[in-house]
């Protein structure tokens, strides 16, 4: 395990780090550089993310790069609408001496895949909100505490997809970023069709251990923020709520409700984050403004004025900020 002597030593180790890991992930992910950024970024910040595209963008891959990269454990759960909360979190079994015996399921791991997490209906997604939120869970009365780093990351088609269960607001606000993948540009896919058609393997070398990561997350807990930061955060979330006397017209217009104080919470620790991986040691407003989208963008609910003259929630974001 690493050591620093002081924590500039330790920001330095991150940044370097952070731009090992975008190189070994880049062996196997063409392209979708912000996307690998705020997936790290979450990672640091003891946060869950929420993928979002439609089907062949690679988001499984994706994952399961980032999880070979780093030197933790990994479990795939693919959500399907017969599965279970037992499926992911375990069970009590009979064993030989008629003795309960319970048997750890798929969620005991650093990193969790929930492959398509918007297919199985909200009383198995809901056996991903204390494990998310308490990093335990509970069965038949027994606490079992899972090990850190715990990292949940979701893979959702869109909802307008056949055979898709929204996911509650609860379980949503425990995601740190909602994150859209779109389709590569000509040149990249170019680039996939080449790499992926051939019989090469392409190996990916482990960058960061379990500690380390531990300690890069204690780092990022330490890094100071101006006040001046705080308090934009705090009013930027404030602007998306509806009926408050300093709301502005448009939240009131398009909004049906707005975003929590979670919303606040992560935009400042995601801002400090992305102020590391840029080799800074303290965050401005310009940080928080680019993890504004995807930390809002699952928070926010249109009314049905929105919808009706297609205002997106990224439209809306982009005009409080």
């Amino acid at each position: 395990m690493k050591h620093f002597n002081s924590e500039v030593e330790a920001a330095e180790s991150l940044f370097e780090a952070y731009n090992q890991l975008k190189s070994e992930i880049g062996k196997v992910i063409i392209g979708q550089d912000e996307v690998v950024k705020l997936l790290l970024t979450a990672l640091f910040c003891q946060g869950h993310s929420l993928l979002v595209g439609v089907p062949g963008l690679a988001k499984t891959l994706l994952i399961k790069t980032i999880s070979e990269a780093l030197h933790l454990t990994y479990s795939r759960i693919q959500f399907t609408p017969d599965l279970m909360p037992s499926d992911i979190l375990g069970a009590e079994t009979l064993d030989n001496q008629r003795n309960f015996k319970f048997i750890k399921g798929p969620i005991f791991a650093n990193i969790i895949l929930a492959d398509e997490i918007n297919r199985t209906p909200p009383k198995t997604q809901a056996a991903l909100l204390e494990c998310m939120q308490e990093y335990s869970v509970t069965i038949a009365g027994i606490h079992h505490i899972l090990e850190k780093p715990f990292f949940v990351l979701a893979t959702q088609n869109p909802i307008e997809q056949e055979g898709t269960y929204p996911l509650p607001e609860a379980q949503l606000d425990r995601f740190m970023f909602n994150i859209l993948l779109d389709y590569p540009n000509y040149e990249q896919e170019v680039e996939i069709v080449k790499r992926t058609t051939v019989q090469n393997t392409t190996e990916v070398q482990k960058v960061i251990s379990k500690d380390e990561i531990l300690l890069y997350q204690q780092l990022v807990k330490k890094v100071p923020v101006a006040d001046n930061v705080v308090e934009y955060a705090v009013k930027l979330v404030q602007k998306t709520r509806p009926g408050l006397p300093k709301t502005p017209e448009i939240s009131n217009t398009y909004l049906e409700w707005g975003a929590g104080p979670r919303a606040s919470q992560f935009l400042v620790n995601g801002a400090k984050c992305t102020a590391l991986l840029k080799g800074k040691f303290s965050p401005d407003i310009e940080d928080i403004q680019e993890v504004a989208i995807p930390t809002l963008r699952h928070r926010l609910l249109r009314n049905f004025k929105a919808e009706a003259e297609g205002i997106s929630v990224d439209d809306l974001i982009k005009k409080l900020l």
